[in-house]
């Protein structure tokens, strides 16, 4: 197994995350849904702070990436972690980074205070479920995930006026 270290990402590495997130949409067969590009990237990730991400090294190369942000459980009364994003480059696969880059999110999770870990797997993924639990992790099966989006999003959000006192 590799040795991974891991680094925070910086503005001017924009370019590489969008690579990774292409690279991830074209394994989960997305391609054509990724309308992300290196400026709206760096507005909400590096201007708006809205999104953190980690790379995982092997000598020194970027062979793996993490996105994540906080969310808020109001039953624990803290923030989480929300892990949107988790990608190793295909010849890297099976050294370690997946699950380095996981640990070292719980660590960032940990020292920030954090409740918890949190993310979602594409049900047909079969080889990230595995290896999912075979970290502890477990699915949340008595929840399904809701989503509105796009024109559905924008149309009801102007169904209603909204009143505030």
């Amino acid at each position: 197994m590799a040795h991974t270290a891991f680094r925070p990402a910086a503005e001017q590495d924009t370019a590489l995350i969008l690579g990774f997130i292409k690279e991830l949409a074209a394994y989960e067969n997305m391609s054509d849904q990724v309308v992300a590009d290196e400026e709206i990237l760096r507005d909400w990730i590096f201007e708006k702070k809205k999104a953190e991400v980690i790379f995982a090294l092997e000598d020194g190369k970027e062979v793996g990436f993490a996105l994540f942000f906080h969310n808020f459980s109001t039953f624990l009364g803290r923030a989480g972690i929300y892990l949107e994003d988790l990608f190793v480059l295909p010849a890297y696969r099976g050294h370690g980074h997946g699950k380095g880059l996981i640990r070292e999110l719980a660590r960032i999770a940990v020292e920030r205070g954090c409740g918890r870990l949190e993310w979602s797997c594409l049900d047909w993924n079969k080889p990230s479920i595995d290896f999912y639990l075979s970290l502890g992790a477990r699915p949340m099966d008595e929840w399904t995930t809701y989503r509105l989006a796009g024109d559905s999003l924008q149309a009801f959000a102007k169904e209603e006026a909204r009143a505030y006192v």
